[in-house]
This record gives structure tokens, C-alpha cells and sequence, in this order.
């Protein structure tokens, strides 16, 4: 791993060739559950995992499961206040309903490596075109020939094509078919913010990958910048082409170290 990924762990960042989507998918529904059973911004692991074990607040049958959905939770989102992008993510969360599932692809995102090699494919598909699950499995194939089973390989390209169509990419059941997200002033926020993290700043940070994962042109990204900075989110700075971008509810003084480092 390079300096820079291992500084980026520390805000939250994950680099690992594994991640939950093997065997689930973002699940969105299981998080919005336990945010409103929980209810409290600075809840910690432990509060999580009583709530999810010892109180069963996502109506798991057994306590393997339900060990396990705590597990794939923390791969997926930290569930720890003191992980920026957990943090963060819950900042932009309470404040942008509509934009709860590009919010928590986002972290997916930033979190599954599995998930995080597939961008490349749904991305750039026109909208209106169909998407195969065949056709994720033979791109994940060719990315990482000889890793999965045949049968892992296809439930993992069955949660990956469930997570873009909960976030707003696919639509339909069983044929799915390329449709545009709908970005909020609160995914954009996120998503500027995951790209800070990584050094970008300036007019740069509205080309980010994770800007990208938002279906959304830039002038309307810079509209929606602009929304969050005036509702106090973020501050955006912009004269002409040149443009600021800075977080000064989100970052501690500790991460803003470690930023200039």
C-alpha cells in the first residue's frame, strides 16, 4: 500500500481487494433502520452492535446473522464517529434525506474494493441501455480473472447491479436498464469532501472520481455546491474560474494535520 493510501485510512478510506458486496449489498434499508433506531450522531461500535445483536433492531432470525449484518455494516460505512467519512457521512445524512442513497454509495464506494472496480462499467453506459448481470460478470472476470467461483461471481455481480440500481443508476427488477441519478447538495457535498481528503482542491475537486459516481454536469454540480454552502453545509468560494472549497464543520484540527502532512 502506498504513503498516500495509508494516510487515507485514517480518515476512513479502504484499499483492500475484498469488501461486503460478495455477499451483500450496500443495504441501504438495514442502515436507514438502525440510524433511526439509534438516532444519535455520536453513537459508537458498541452502541451499533447491541442495538443490531442483543436488541435485534433489524429483525434478524439468528445471532450469526445478526452478527454478521453488524460486520458487513462497519465494512461498509465505520460506524464509528471519530472515521471522518463515517462522520461525515452522517453530518450530510440527517441533512439530505433525498440524497440518503448517493450518500451511501458514496461510502460504499470509498469502502469496497469489489464494488469500487465496477464503476468503470456502469458509468459509462448510455442511458436506456440495458445491463446484464452476464455482462458485470464478464467484466469483473477480465478485471480479476481466476478470483471468484462461478456462483461467487454471480451473486456478487447480483448485489453489485442491486446497489447502482438502490442508488439511482439502474432501473428495474429483473431487466435492469441505465437511467441518470439524482444528485442533492448533500451528495455533492460528500462527494467534494471525499475528494479533498485524497489532495484535490480548486475547480479539480468538481472531476473527481466520486463527482462522477453523481450522473451530474458540472454546472449543475457547481449549482448544488453552491446550495450547500449557502444552507452553511460547506463554504464554496468561487470568482470567476477560480474556486474554494473548504469543510470546516467536518474536519477536526487532528485530520487537518494529517491533511498537510
Amino acid at each position: 500500500m502506498s504513503e498516500k493510501s495509508n494516510k487515507l485510512t485514517d480518515f476512513g478510506f479502504r484499499f483492500e481487494k475484498g469488501g461486503a458486496h460478495t455477499s451483500r449489498t450496500m443495504m441501504l434499508d438495514e442502515l436507514k433502520i438502525l440510524f433511526e433506531y439509534v438516532n444519535n450522531p455520536e453513537a459508537g461500535r458498541e452502541d451499533f452492535f447491541r442495538a443490531i445483536t442483543e436488541e435485534n433492531c433489524l429483525g434478524k432470525r439468528s445471532g450469526k446473522t445478526r452478527a454478521l449484518t453488524y460486520r458487513h455494516l462497519v465494512e461498509l460505512y465505520a460506524l464509528d464517529p471519530s472515521i471522518l467519512l463515517y462522520r461525515a457521512l452522517v453530518y450530510f445524512w440527517n441533512r439530505d434525506p433525498s440524497g440518503q442513497p448517493l450518500l451511501a454509495l458514496l461510502c460504499t464506494y470509498a469502502r469496497d474494493g469489489v464494488f469500487r472496480l465496477t464503476a468503470p462499467y456502469i458509468l459509462p453506459i448510455a442511458e436506456g441501455t440495458p445491463v446484464s448481470r452476464e455482462g458485470l460478470e464478464e467484466f469483473i472476470e477480465v478485471q480479476q480473472p481466476d478470483r471468484f467461483s462461478a456462483a461467487t461471481r454471480k451473486s456478487t455481480a447480483q448485489n453489485i447491479n442491486a446497489t447502482w440500481t438502490r442508488a439511482g443508476h439502474l432501473t428495474g427488477r429483473v431487466k435492469k436498464s441505465r437511467v441518470r441519478a439524482l444528485a442533492t447538495a448533500g451528495s455533492v457535498s460528500y462527494a467534494l469532501l471525499l475528494g479533498y481528503l485524497t489532495g484535490v482542491r480548486g475547480r479539480s475537486l468538481f472531476k473527481t472520481e466520486y463527482i462522477r459516481l453523481l450522473d451530474c454536469p458540472q454546472d449543475r454540480t457547481i449549482e448544488l455546491a453552491e446550495e450547500a454552502s449557502r444552507k452553511g453545509w460547506i463554504t464554496f468560494h468561487r470568482v470567476g474560474d477560480v474556486m474554494e472549497v473548504l469543510f470546516p464543520n467536518l474536519i477536526n484540527p487532528q485530520e487537518m494535520e494529517w491533511l498537510r502532512e
